[in-house]
C-alpha cells in the first residue's frame, strides 16, 4: 500500500501506554500511513509486535518534587530527550504527533509544539496522568478514554474529545465473544508484574480456604511471576486444582473470552479489553498508585454493572473465597455483568482517535 503520510506516536514503555498506541498504529497503518514510535527501553518487553517503521529510544525522566536533589539531573535528561526528539521530528517530518502519556512522551510533544507540528495527548485513565496534565497545555488536542476526565487543566477543556481507549487488533478479534457455557467455571487471574506478585501470594490462600467441593469444577488460568511458579504450582497441585500457570500469556484476549469471570488489576488497557470482549471482573486496584487512577477506572467499570471492586488492603482469603463461591453460583448475574461490560466497551476507539489524528494533520475523509 502506498504511504500517504507519517505519524509519530510517543508513549511510555509499559503495556498501559504502548497497547493503545499500538491500536492506533494498527488503524493508521490500515489507512496507509507510516508510523514512527518514540518510547523508552522498556519497549523491548512490551513492543515486540508494534507496527512501526522505526522505533526511537528517547531519553526521559520522571520529575518529582519528593526528591528535590534529583530534579536538576532529571531535568537535564529531559532536555536531552527534547533535543533528540526535535532532531528526529525534523528528519521524519510527521503530519502529527500523538502522545500516550508517561514521561517518555514529554520530549516529543514539547518538540512538536516548538516545531509547530500538530499534536494530541491521549489519556487512558479516568484520572489524567501527571505528564499529560502538563502537556495538555501545549498540545493542540486532548483525547480521553472516559467521559469524565479528572485532572484536566481548565484551559485545556476546549481541546477535549472523548474517543475511548483503543484496543489492539488481537483484542478486537474477540469482540463480543459469546459467553461460555457453564460446563465448568473458567476463572482467569492476572495483573501486570506487581499484580502477578500479589495474586501469586494471595490466590493460593483463597483456594485453600475453599472446601474440596467448592474447588471442584474450577478451571483456573493464572499469571504468575517466574520466581513464584514453583511455589504456586506446588500449592495448587496439593489441592488438586485444575490450573494453567504462566509468567506471561501472549493470547490474553482469547483467555479473557474463554473466562466466566476475571480477577485482575484495573489498568486502563485491562478495562478497555474487558469492555470490548464483554467479561465481568473482580478488580483489585493497584494500591498506592499516583492519583488512584486504577481505583477510578475500576469504579467506572463497576458503576456500569460490569464488575466488583475489592481494595487490596481490605482483602481476606476466607471472605474472598466465600465471595467467589457465591458469585460462581449466580450464573444470571454473571451473564448480566458480561453484557454490562460489553456496553461499557468502546470497540471503535482506535477509529475515533485515528479520525482525530487525521483531522489534526489536515486530512479530510469522505
Amino acid at each position: 500500500m502506498e504511504r500517504t503520510g507519517t505519524f509519530v506516536l510517543a508513549a511510555g514503555g509499559t503495556g498501559g501506554h504502548l497497547f493503545p498506541a499500538q491500536a492506533l498504529a494498527e488503524e493508521l497503518t490500515r489507512r496507509g500511513h507510516a508510523i514512527h514510535l518514540m518510547t523508552d527501553e522498556r519497549v523491548r518487553d512490551y513492543g515486540k509486535s508494534f507496527p512501526a517503521v522505526e522505533t526511537h529510544i528517547v531519553p526521559s525522566a520522571t520529575l518529582s518534587l519528593s526528591k528535590p536533589w534529583a530534579v536538576p539531573g532529571r531535568a537535564l535528561r529531559l532536555y536531552g530527550g527534547y533535543r533528540t526528539a526535535r532532531a528526529i521530528l525534523k528528519r521524519v517530518k510527521p503530519l502529527a504527533v500523538i502522545g500516550f502519556g508517561g514521561y517518555p512522551s514529554f520530549p516529543p510533544i514539547m518538540a512538536a509544539s516548538r516545531l509547530k507540528i500538530p499534536s494530541c495527548v491521549h489519556d487512558q485513565n479516568a484520572v489524567m496522568g501527571r505528564a499529560n496534565r502538563v502537556l495538555a497545555r501545549w498540545a493542540d488536542a486532548v483525547a480521553s478514554s472516559f467521559p469524565e476526565l479528572m485532572g484536566l487543566p481548565p484551559e485545556a477543556r476546549g481541546k477535549l474529545t472523548v474517543t475511548g481507549n483503543p484496543v489492539r487488533d488481537i483484542a478486537l478479534r474477540q469482540q463480543g465473544a459469546a459467553y461460555p457455557p457453564f460446563d465448568c467455571f473458567n476463572l482467569l487471574v492476572f495483573g501486570g508484574s506487581q499484580g502477578a506478585q500479589f495474586f501469586g501470594e494471595f490466590m493460593p490462600e483463597v483456594f485453600a480456604a475453599m472446601s474440596s467441593a467448592e474447588r471442584a469444577g474450577i478451571r483456573l488460568t493464572q499469571q504468575v511471576r517466574a520466581e513464584n511458579m514453583d511455589s504456586v504450582g506446588k500449592a495448587y497441585r496439593a489441592m488438586d486444582l485444575d490450573c494453567e500457570l504462566s509468567p506471561f500469556f501472549t493470547d490474553m484476549p482469547q483467555r479473557i473470552a474463554q473466562a466466566h469471570l476475571v480477577v485482575c488489576r484495573s489498568g486502563a488497557s485491562t478495562i478497555a479489553e474487558l469492555g470490548v470482549i464483554g467479561r465481568p471482573a473482580v478488580m483489585v486496584p493497584l494500591p498506592h498508585a499516583l492519583d488512584n487512577d486504577q481505583l477510578r477506572n475500576a469504579e467506572s467499570f463497576a458503576a456500569a454493572g460490569a464488575g466488583w471492586v475489592h481494595p487490596q488492603a481490605s482483602l481476606a482469603p476466607k471472605a474472598f473465597a466465600q465471595f467467589l463461591t457465591s458469585l460462581r453460583s449466580q450464573q444470571p448475574q454473571l451473564q448480566q455483568a458480561a453484557a454490562a461490560a460489553l456496553g461499557h466497551g468502546r470497540p471503535d476507539a482506535a477509529r475515533r482517535l485515528a479520525d482525530l489524528a487525521e483531522r489534526l494533520a489536515g486530512i479530510q475523509r469522505a
